[in-house]
């Protein structure tokens, strides 16, 4: 049966792959691959989970409950209603940082940023978009940045080939600022909850090596993008619509403050980031029914929050849920843990290993490779390896546009097509990857 799911598995990622050549959305392809895959797991649960997989805990707890089916009730309790718990939080922080954005969208207060954007050079403004994702990133996170900056370039760059490059930088920036804090990216965050990275240990062996990682693909795109874009046309000015100068700068603060503090409140509470998100949305939608009074009907209508809610991308959301979901089943069977093993024996360097792992992040979601990572390793907090794990985890996955949350978050907005990701991004995230990775090694050789 195992055989059976990772064969469901991997069409389904080339029936996402081949999504506009089969014109069949990702997001149907997603649930189907990731329903069928827990499906099928556990029909044969017995078969797949052996009877040590199982905590003695668990099999007292439900012996008492005269449940008859150990295994099955450990499946669906333990390890499907967990990754439930757990997507369902990645799904909400998701849905309220983009509400969120559409919100300060709806009241044109991104304009305040690209009206002061002057330049249509492509060279300036890649290191522009790119240097602001990179540290965007790494003082927010790598997702809510991509959202936030993908909606700023719909307002910078009217051609959609030359976006689509800077998306895809977007994405490399986003990956590459994530990597060396601990809340830029949820690798990293795992590393530092189970103490095996510092905060100040990471910022100082990981920057340099994440900044090689974005300016080696940004360099060449330079060199290869001249020229200058071609600004969207803006709106007519619309007498109907009532929208200030101070709407504008109040909603971008808002919304921009609401952002930051997530981090902030999960390091003070330690509840999970979407709570902080839930949060912000929240105030930001009383302070939009406050501010509406001061609207007339026709604006009201058009910016308010369940407004920005019907115009949230929901199949952007579903295909999360069904490529986390198909994910979580191979990792529920053990496969990814085995595969993880197979790799220790194979690469006994551990520098090796960690490069290997993040290549196979950008196709296996990061999460559950590195949990298995940090199960199978005992060293010393900031060990080598550790902060090889970091970087290669956060980063690798833009080598494939289905790697990282980020990717994902870009395909679903901008609707981008995975081969055209691999033949126009691929090839530049992987050297960056690499050069970056060699920076990395170096510099804690060297320290």
């Amino acid at each position: 049966m195992l055989v059976v799911i990772i064969s469901i598995f991997i069409l389904g990622y080339l029936c996402i792959a081949l999504e506009h050549r089969l014109k069949i959305n990702k997001a149907a392809t997603a649930l189907v691959i990731g329903v069928l895959c827990w499906t099928l797991y556990v029909v044969d649960v017995h078969g797949l989970l052996s009877d040590d997989a199982i905590p003695q805990w668990f099999r007292v707890e439900a012996s008492e409950e005269q449940v008859d089916d150990v295994a099955l009730h450990f499946a669906i309790e333990n390890q499907h209603l967990k990754l439930t718990g757990e997507i369902a939080s990645i799904l909400f922080f998701l849905m309220g940082a983009m509400t969120i954005v559409e919100l300060v969208d709806a009241h044109e207060g991104f304009a305040l940023i690209t009206d002061r954007i002057g330049t249509r050079r492509k060279s300036r403004l890649l290191w522009t978009v790119g240097g602001l994702t990179f540290f965007m990133s790494a003082a927010l996170d790598n997702l809510t940045t991509t959202i936030v900056m993908v909606s700023l370039l719909k307002k910078l760059i009217a051609n959609r080939e030359d976006r689509l490059r800077f998306v895809g930088l977007v994405v490399i920036a986003a990956n590459a600022g994530g990597a060396w804090t601990v809340i830029g990216d949820v690798t990293t965050t795992m590393l530092w909850i189970k103490h095996k990275i510092t905060t100040v240990a990471v910022m100082q062996e990981l920057l340099l090596g994440s900044a090689v990682c974005l300016l080696v693909p940004l360099l060449v795109m330079t060199w290869t993008m001249r020229g200058e874009v071609q600004r969207p046309q803006r709106p007519e000015a619309n007498d109907e619509k009532s929208i200030e100068p101070w709407h504008q700068w109040v909603f971008l603060s808002a919304g921009l403050a609401g952002l930051i503090s997530v981090p902030v409140f999960k390091g003070l509470t330690h509840l999970p980031p979407y709570m902080g998100m839930m949060l912000s949305l929240g105030l930001l939608w009383l302070l939009s029914e406050m501010i509406s009074h001061t609207m007339d009907e026709a604006t009201r209508s058009s910016t308010g929050v369940l407004a920005a809610l019907r115009r949230v991308d929901m199949s952007s959301i579903l295909f999360f849920l069904g490529i986390l979901l198909a994910v979580g089943a191979l990792s529920a069977c053990g496969s990814l843990h085995h595969a993880s093993q197979w790799l220790d024996q194979m690469l006994p360097n551990r520098a090796i290993l960690a490069l290997v792992i993040g290549l196979i992040s950008a196709v296996v979601d990061n999460v559950p490779l590195v949990a298995a990572a940090i199960e199978m390793y005992q060293l010393p907090t900031n060990d080598d390896f550790w902060m090889m794990l970091a970087y290669c985890a956060g980063t690798g996955g833009s080598c494939l546009i289905i790697g990282s949350a980020a990717g994902v978050a870009a395909m679903g907005i901008e609707h981008i097509d995975f081969l055209w990701y691999l033949r126009r991004i691929t090839p530049l995230a992987l050297v960056g990857y690499l050069c970056g990775a060699a920076v990395v090694i170096l510099q804690l050789m060297l320290w």
